[in-house]
């Protein structure tokens, strides 16, 4: 067992560093996309707003892995796509490939979240800022994104976490990350549990470090709010 765990560790991070790029990337990209969406959700333009929510739609309500397939074998079949030499670029790689199904997979579900965030800003805030002269993107900048993060963070990290198990499905088209090597250890080495355990390890740990950075930057977001209540506490007990 020993021997197993020598030999599988070093490979099984190699595959680490590629599913924390996926990650990043995919989430980098989604969520700038899906703050796009939940802009777009909001807006008094019925075209913006009906394509934002059909394609939260389509991306929500199908499989991942059906979406993976359908980028990386389903549009290399297209003429117009062989014939982009960018889009062929995307298409071609399969980690590039995956990086484009996973951003616009979690764009889909950020920007529900984000637009949820964002309903739950106090509507007097918003007419104070208004009445204050403030412009659109000033009062979007300084008050209802950060309360709209505030609000959105815990479901947003639940989100990153599932960004993270759904990289394993880029091993179905040749990407090797962790769950690509822990495949082909286990065809090397026939010890399907024990490998894929050890991978299994190595996603719980990429998954807790996601929940303690997300909760430290919830505590970080509400200081004000527990100091507050505490204050408040104090002045009761006097």
């Amino acid at each position: 067992m020993i021997d197993l765990i020598q030999l599988a560790v070093p490979v099984l991070l190699k595959g680490l560093w590629v599913t924390a790029a996926l990650t990043f990337v995919s989430v980098l990209i989604g969520f700038n996309l899906g703050l796009g969406l939940a802009l777009m959700r909001l807006s008094s333009n019925w075209l913006l707003s009906g394509f934002a929510k059909y394609y939260s739609t389509v991306f929500r309500g199908t499989p991942l892995l059906v979406q993976i397939f359908l980028f990386y074998y389903g549009l290399g079949q297209l003429s117009l796509i062989k014939d982009n030499a960018a889009l062929w670029w995307v298409i071609s790689d399969g980690s590039r490939c995956a990086v484009l199904a996973l951003a616009l997979n979690t764009a889909a579900y950020t920007s529900e979240i984000l637009r949820g965030g964002l309903m739950s800003v106090p509507v007097g805030l918003v007419e104070a800022a208004q009445a204050c002269g403030m412009s659109r993107m000033l009062r979007f900048r300084r008050i209802e994104f950060p309360l709209a993060i505030r609000q959105a963070l815990p479901a947003y990290g639940n989100e990153l976490i599932l960004v993270v198990k759904g990289t394993s499905l880029a091993s179905t088209i040749t990407v090797l990350e962790i769950t690509g090597y822990a495949k082909r250890l286990m065809s090397q080495t026939f010890a399907i549990f024990e490998i894929f355990a050890i991978a299994g390890v190595l996603y719980l740990v990429i998954n807790l470090l996601l929940i303690a950075i997300i909760r430290s930057m919830e505590h970080f977001l509400m200081r004000h709010e527990s100091s507050s209540s505490q204050k408040s506490t104090a002045l009761k007990s006097i």
